[in-house]
């Protein structure tokens, strides 16, 4: 367990929180860029700053404080022009950094707008998606993991979930709750409701491992007939360090988002690349075919047929931030202590003016980050990648049946092939 003192230390994420600064240091995902095109202004709120993401005439990405500096009207109400964005209430301009460059109802040659700015952040577009720094100068690069440059089918699921994201984080070092939450509670479901229950989550843990890396920490897992040079023992996936996990198996590339709105809130993103290889990949275009993720009903029950919906229950239900006080942990929870030492370690790295873990700033290592992580989940082979769509998150997907017909596709080449 955790004092209260350690457990707000590592929770809170607002400016000049221990934690705050700490994940300042990084990059996060704050819109879909498509948003823009049908729309080139977004409220967006990200470490408990409220802010305004627009896209200028010029191309200009700005992220600015939501509210003018002027008399505090939102700029999320302002007016998109061919520099910057000119706030509704009384037309003051701002261009992307933060610089005032017009105040129309102030006397002609006024200089009063040179001494007026407001607070700007660097933006950028990767993925189908618009990344944003709160950090301070100079910002470490936007790392290009692979599966936002790689080649595929993209969808990608979201939803605001009411919960600290670190309570979603732990769960990304929690290998044995696989075999149950997704495991004997499924078939539990699928007795009692008929709900779809694969097989690929049945496997019991025989040993479970961590190892730090540099972009995070490593988790393996053995299951019972499985030896050390099976994949999820030899290779396992990675938790991207602080707020990311990458997933995958048979052709799906998976990084699952957790973005820290606020203390009380996170962006949940399951941003999934489709490639099965072997067969030629349908036309497709960079737009990013996304999907609102549903978790409660109409009776406010969590929806738990799903296996996100699963997570999202078991996260949700500890609580807005989970009262780390009153847990016991034990010897199966080795992953959760290492992240949390991991946190505190980071913590104090920049308190001491130091670059944390995982930031990127040599342009030649950034080029294409490929992560580690398993092909051959669970030993499932071509069933995992199925049993993943129809009892994952990807039923809600527009692009459901296009995604199955392709792996399925893949699959009847490969059949082909060793039999030739």
């Amino acid at each position: 367990m955790l004092s209260k003192e350690r457990n707000e230390r590592l929770t809170r994420v607002g400016k000049g929180t221990p934690l705050g600064e700490l994940l300042r240091r990084y990059w996060y995902p704050v819109a879909f860029a498509h948003e823009l095109d049908d729309w080139p202004v977004k409220k967006v709120r990200l470490l408990g700053e409220d802010l305004v993401l627009y896209r200028d005439g010029s191309g200009n990405l700005g992220l600015l404080h939501e509210l003018c500096p002027h008399r505090r009207a939102s700029l999320v109400y302002g007016a998109v022009e061919e520099v910057g964005i000119r706030c509704g209430y009384h037309g003051w301009l701002f261009d992307h950094t933060g610089r005032c460059l017009e105040q129309p109802a102030e006397p002609k040659g006024s200089t009063f707008k040179e001494r007026v700015t407001t607070t700007a952040y660097r933006v950028q577009e990767l993925g189908g998606m618009l990344w944003a720094y709160l950090g301070p100068e100079p910002a470490p690069l936007l790392p290009r993991y692979d599966v936002f440059v790689m080649e595929g089918l993209r969808d990608v699921g979201h939803c605001l979930l009411p919960v600290n994201f670190m309570q979603i984080m732990e769960n990304a070092v929690d290998p044995t709750h696989v075999e149950w939450l997704h495991g004997r509670y499924f078939r539990f479901l699928q007795e009692r409701t008929g709900a779809r229950a694969g097989r690929t989550f049945q496997g019991r843990h025989v040993k479970i491992a961590f190892d730090v890396f540099e972009h995070g920490i490593i988790k393996r897992r053995l299951l019972e007939g499985q030896s050390e040079e099976d994949d999820d023992w030899k290779v396992g996936h990675p938790l991207v360090f602080p707020y990311m996990m990458r997933v995958g198996g048979g052709g799906a590339h998976q990084m699952q988002i957790r973005v820290p709105v606020d203390d009380e809130t996170t962006w949940f993103i399951l941003y999934t690349c489709h490639d099965p290889g072997g067969i030629e990949l349908p036309p497709h275009d960079d737009r990013l075919v996304t999907y609102e993720i549903p978790w409660l009903d109409e009776k406010g029950n969590h929806i738990v047929d799903y296996i996100e919906g699963q997570d999202i229950m078991a996260w949700v239900t500890q609580g807005r931030i989970a009262d780390r006080t009153k847990e016991h942990l034990g010897k199966s929870d080795t992953g959760v202590a290492l992240l949390r030492r991991l946190v505190f370690e980071n913590i104090a790295k920049v308190e001491r003016g130091e670059d944390p873990l995982g930031v990127i700033r040599d342009p030649a290592a950034n080029v294409r980050i490929d992560l580690p992580c398993e092909r051959n989940k669970f030993g499932a082979g071509d069933d995992f990648i199925v049993e993943w769509i129809e009892g994952g998150s990807s039923r809600y997907s527009p692009q459901k049946d296009e995604i199955l017909a392709l792996y399925r596709r893949a699959q009847e080449a490969r059949r082909v092939g060793v039999g030739a």
